[in-house]
């Protein structure tokens, strides 16, 4: 079975404060490059084939430190990893939001609701699973984004999209699945590298 490890971005130095989303030049900061540091070692000994990211800064620089850990060139940009399009919400702080009726809707019912910008998590999802489904690596990291990856892993699971508020995709962290001939199946949740 081939091994995929969807690796969630290391920490930029506003998180948790506003929604970063696609916003441009949001780059890890001294505690995320140490963070991607010590999960680009701890990936050097998957023996990867190859490396994978979102097109955004924060989750390219965590590539690069794990494409260079384990002797790979540079990553390859996927956009079916990309962090999913918050239109108007992008850049607003967390307190902002919450006051914005459509934003509480979107966290209450992720399966229905969708963002100023369109995206639904079903096309999220659907994007995200597609490009996996082209991978022909047999060890391979998806370095993406926390909502990314909680689709992958309802998708692979059989969970409906509400579900990915139930469990923890942390920064830094590694989800491993098995792909097999016309199976996929997690291997491993949320390992966090400290």
């Amino acid at each position: 079975m081939r091994t995929i490890l969807l690796v969630r971005h290391a920490a930029h130095d506003n998180v948790g404060g506003f929604l970063a989303g696609r916003m441009p030049g949001v780059r890890l900061g001294a505690a995320g490059r140490a963070q991607a540091e010590r999960l680009a070692k701890r990936l050097a000994s998957e023996k990867l084939d190859a490396v994978q990211t979102s097109p955004r800064e924060r989750t390219r620089e965590t590539a690069e430190a794990i494409a260079r850990a384990s002797g790979l060139g540079e990553a390859c940009i996927a956009d079916g990893l990309d962090e999913i399009d918050f239109g108007a919400w992008t850049g607003k702080t967390f307190d902002a939001l919450d006051a914005d009726p459509a934003w509480r809707k979107w966290n209450e019912q992720r399966a229905m609701a969708r963002t100023p910008a369109g995206d639904s998590m079903e096309q999220v999802q659907a994007r995200a699973l597609a490009h996996i489904k082209t991978l022909t690596a047999e060890r391979v990291a998806l370095v993406s984004h926390a909502d990314v990856i909680k689709t992958v892993v309802c998708g692979v699971l059989g969970l409906p999209l509400d579900a990915g508020p139930r469990f923890d995709i942390a920064l830094a962290s590694i989800t491993r699945l098995a792909a097999g001939p016309g199976e996929m199946k997690l291997a491993g949740l949320n390992e966090v590298i400290w």
